[in-house]
């Protein structure tokens, strides 16, 4: 990030951002006029010799220019603050990108990612982030997409970033994968853009991907969707409309969004689509027989409805096989979504996700059972693919009742978590890979003695093996702007959580759970309970980016026969 003088901008001299870059560097930059009538403009020299420079004449909102240095060296980009502000500034080389990523040259003060110590949780490198998108395999490695907003910290026009990594827990920042149209890209008012959808490989190589545009207020679709495909898994080719409109003749109203595409019980192209009626939400299923899955899209029927706790739309749907291949007709299924404005009004809870497990037959699913995928509600818009070892998915690590439209709030992503059926329920631990995070153990006696441990910089992971499954026990947390525990007795298991102020706290509650083991990941800006290898999973999201302090356990005598507490650092 560069730095900005303290003096008046109309006194101020040219700003500039200095690099050694290599010949055929190519830089995205977003610029934008500070004033009406100006022009925005930004010069890349290298070794004093002017090499490129772009323009903009918009003050509404920055827009994306592309430079390509054709010689290397000491590099200059200049700009004059009087008429311009430049957003982001990042440079790459095209060949080798997906190995080394991006190298961020400049973030404004706006949209600069928040400094945190030891953080091991997926987050942008600017910018807002909310759902995962298109997270899969592809090209033998792990691909990340999200939406984004790359010039705040706060909702706007939708774009997709883009990240890639060999473990799930290493992730290496990619350019910018897809922005709004350039209708949408041009506006800052927040009208829509690149909503959320999903990714599957081509054949040969590369992507496509599927993703809702919206665009608020038009007539008479307001969401639609569309394809792209990229060859190179880094650059993506003109999208294409593949559903111009909503089913008819079924109420539904304008939601119509989040495509999930994978392939069915009988080896065609599934999407499954997000919306509702005025009976609550609505999963639509489309079928086409294109093995590409660019054309012919088919309207097959409504796949599952739900209309407790006062929904709205059913968001970010995804079904994946648990128990074997997509192909065996005995495979059991997780279809998974969100519940958007949803109240549970025993708890307070909102914006819920429920998994319903059962049979998928490729045109109708029949529901075996269901429960609540994270009783912490703070893993939205989860999304799955099936991985070498088996289904692994992602959620946002937030919730919709923090979001605000006033104040900044940095995100992140969950630990990316296993699917599996064990004893009649879907468990969801978080990847095997998590263990490699494991920097040094910290000494439990404390804990086990019930004195307060210290945590350092508060990314730790603690386990706790109970002598019979539900004894009771409290975890309580010191941290600087919540009220925090982690709670098991009669009712069940808790993560009691308040802020000062707020006007209502909801109880975060897997009631009735009896678990032996309790795994506990903090971090700063987040708490993830995994009980029971997942059978009971919890996540919530603190404010702020300061980690918790210290521990302190209270338990009866005896109810405890293990305690472990590791540093954890990626």
């Amino acid at each position: 990030m560069t730095s900005q003088a303290m003096t008046p901008s109309h006194e101020r001299g040219p700003e500039t951002i200095s690099a050694v870059l290599p010949a055929g560097a190519t830089i995205h930059a977003w610029i934008k006029a500070r004033h009406g009538g100006a022009v925005g403009r930004l010069t890349a020299h290298v070794d004093g010799d002017p090499a490129i420079t772009v323009e903009t004449s918009n003050r509404h909102e920055f827009e994306f220019r592309v430079l390509t240095l054709e010689s290397g060296g000491e590099t200059d980009f200049s700009y004059d603050p009087v008429t311009t502000q430049v957003s982001v500034l990042y440079a790459f080389l095209q060949p080798g990108v997906l190995e080394k990523g991006i190298r961020m040259l400049h973030v404004g003060s706006s949209n600069v990612a928040p400094e945190i110590s030891g953080g091991y949780h997926f987050r942008p490198p600017f910018g807002w982030m909310n759902d995962p998108n298109g997270f899969g395999r592809f090209g033998g490695r792990l691909h990340l997409f999200y939406q984004h907003y790359p010039h705040s910290l706060r909702w706007n026009n939708m774009h997709w970033g883009h990240a890639v990594s060999d473990d799930f827990l290493h992730w290496t920042h990619l350019p910018v994968f897809l922005p709004p149209s350039d209708e949408l890209a041009a506006r800052a008012d927040g009208r829509g853009g690149a909503f959320s959808g999903s990714a599957i490989a081509l054949d040969g190589a590369g992507i496509r991907i599927f993703f809702t545009e919206h665009m608020k207020g038009r007539e008479p679709e307001e969401q639609v969707q569309f394809t792209a495909i990229s060859h190179d898994l880094v650059n993506v080719e003109p999208a294409s409309l593949i559903l111009p409109a909503r089913p008819a003749g079924l109420g539904l109203t304008t939601d119509f969004r989040d495509p999930y595409v994978f392939l069915g019980q009988d080896d065609k192209w599934k999407m499954l689509l997000g919306t509702r009626d005025r009976e609550g939400g609505v999963i639509l299923l489309y079928e086409t027989d294109d093995p590409a899955a660019a054309t012919g899209w088919t309207f097959l029927g409504v796949l599952h409805r739900e209309n407790r706790f006062g929904m709205t739309a059913a968001e970010c749907p995804c079904l994946v096989p648990l128990d074997g291949p997509a192909n065996d007709p005995s495979t059991r299924w997780a279809l998974i979504f969100g519940l958007l404005t949803s109240r549970d009004p025993a708890t307070g809870r909102r914006n819920m996700t429920i998994a319903t497990v059962g049979h998928f037959d490729g045109r109708s699913f029949s529901v075996e059972f269901e429960q609540e995928l994270d009783f912490g509600t703070d893993a939205y818009a989860f999304q799955a693919f099936v991985d070498d070892s088996g289904p692994v998915g992602i959620a946002w690590l937030a919730n919709w009742t923090d979001v605000s439209k006033d104040i900044d709030m940095a995100t992140a992503m969950t630990l990316p978590r296993r699917l599996a059926l064990h004893e009649g329920a879907l468990i969801t631990p978080p990847v095997a890979g998590v263990e490699s995070l494991r920097q040094r153990r910290l000494d439990p006696q404390g804990l086990v003695d019930g004195q307060a441990v210290d945590l350092a910089n508060g990314a730790v992971e603690i386990l706790l093996t109970l002598k019979e499954p539900g004894k009771a026990f409290r975890l309580t947390f010191e941290h600087p702007q919540a009220a925090l525990e982690v709670l098991l007795n009669d009712d069940g298991l808790s993560i009691p959580f308040s802020v000062a102020n707020a006007k209502v706290s909801p109880r975060y509650i897997a009631a009735g759970a009896r678990p032996s083991t309790i795994r506990i990941f903090l971090d700063a800006g987040s708490i993830e309970v995994f009980a029971d290898d997942g059978r009971w999973t919890g996540t919530k999201r603190l404010p702020g980016f300061s980690g918790v302090s210290s521990v302190r356990l209270i338990a009866p005598q005896g109810n405890l026969l293990t305690a472990e507490i590791w540093q954890l650092s990626l």
